[in-house]
């Protein structure tokens, strides 16, 4: 199977339902919903930068599903691999934002007795592509999970570099965790093999705490056989990067204006992959500006920038 994508984002796709500022998205109104998902975020990203993007995943036959394929034609994402679940529907997951626009995932709403569309992803022919996106999240259901785990394996055996986004939610693993808790040992256990196999991993600072004991990314790097490329986040604070045999720091670029948080990380992974053949400090500088600029407007996916915005953001910054 052959679409002429590099990079096929493969997971789930969703809504944000954004709650007012400082209250909760399951009582207090105004919500806003707003199409997301990290997979999904990264492949729309990648389209609006100018990567030729495949989405793979699982939706409703709902009005998010539709919004979703409208999305995707409208941005140029290759849908040829985008499932629809007659029976479940499409996941909407209630977002609390605090008053300073940093987010929490608190819990799901939609679901009708047979689970959300996303953890019903089946398997799927893959096609060869640079690049296979993956996050963690379809690992917490048996069925999505077998078809993350065979892509995975067909992406090897084709030569398509995985690239993993750690994106660790509690709460799609146990809908009543705590949305602060760290992996128990079983979600360790199912995930390993992910960092086991990647050829890029990107983690937040407290994800690299929970699976190596160390936020270095040189040292997250030699504990792993494939040497990988290691990319760790931590807000605000400066990104901290090993490709290669290179390492450095990025400094958080600053926005005009921080008004939501959402998809920000999703959008450095598309600008990371984006600009993957320019130097390593480039790369990750390029990334840092565009989860710099995702800060600016709600949601995930409407506020991701051109690759021309994103010059003209740099070409400002000192």
């Amino acid at each position: 199977m052959t679409l002429g994508s590099v990079v096929v984002c493969l997971g789930e796709a969703l809504i944000d339902r954004l709650g007012p500022p400082g209250g909760d998205p399951a009582v207090d109104q105004p919500v806003d919903d707003r199409l997301g998902g990290a997979p999904a975020n990264v492949a729309c990203g990648l389209a609006r930068l100018g990567t030729p993007v495949a989405f793979a995943g699982r939706l409703g036959q709902d009005a998010i599903g539709e919004a979703f394929s409208k999305l995707f034609v409208e941005r140029g994402v290759e849908t040829a691999l985008l499932q629809r679940d007659a029976v479940r529907p499409s996941r909407i997951v209630l977002v609390r934002r605090s008053l300073e626009g940093e987010r929490q995932f608190q819990g799901f709403a939609g679901d009708e007795g047979a689970g959300f569309a996303d953890q019903a992803l089946e398997l799927a022919a893959l096609p060869q592509a640079r690049w296979l996106l993956i996050g963690t999240l379809p690992l917490a259901a048996p069925t999505s999970a077998e078809a993350l785990l065979s892509a995975v394996r067909q992406a090897r055996s084709q030569g398509t570099a995985v690239a993993l986004d750690v994106n660790w939610r509690p709460t799609f693993w146990d809908p009543v965790a705590d949305p602060a808790a760290g992996p128990s040992a079983a979600a360790k256990a199912a995930i390993q093999p992910l960092l086991d196999q990647a050829a890029l991993i990107k983690l937040a600072r407290e994800e690299a705490l929970w699976f190596f004991n160390t936020d270095d990314p040189g040292a997250i790097q030699q504990v792993l056989l494939q040497r990988p490329d290691v990319v760790v986040t931590d807000g605000a604070a400066p990104v901290r990067w090993q490709l290669a045999e290179e390492s450095g720091q990025q400094i958080a670029l600053q926005p005009p204006t921080i008004l939501d948080t959402t998809g920000a990380g999703d959008a450095f992974t598309a600008g990371l992959l984006h600009r993957w053949s320019a130097p390593p400090g480039e790369r990750v500088r390029f990334a840092a500006a565009c989860g710099a600029l995702v800060c600016g407007g709600a949601g995930g996916i409407d506020p991701q920038p051109s690759e021309a915005q994103v010059e003209q953001f740099l070409g400002g910054v000192s």
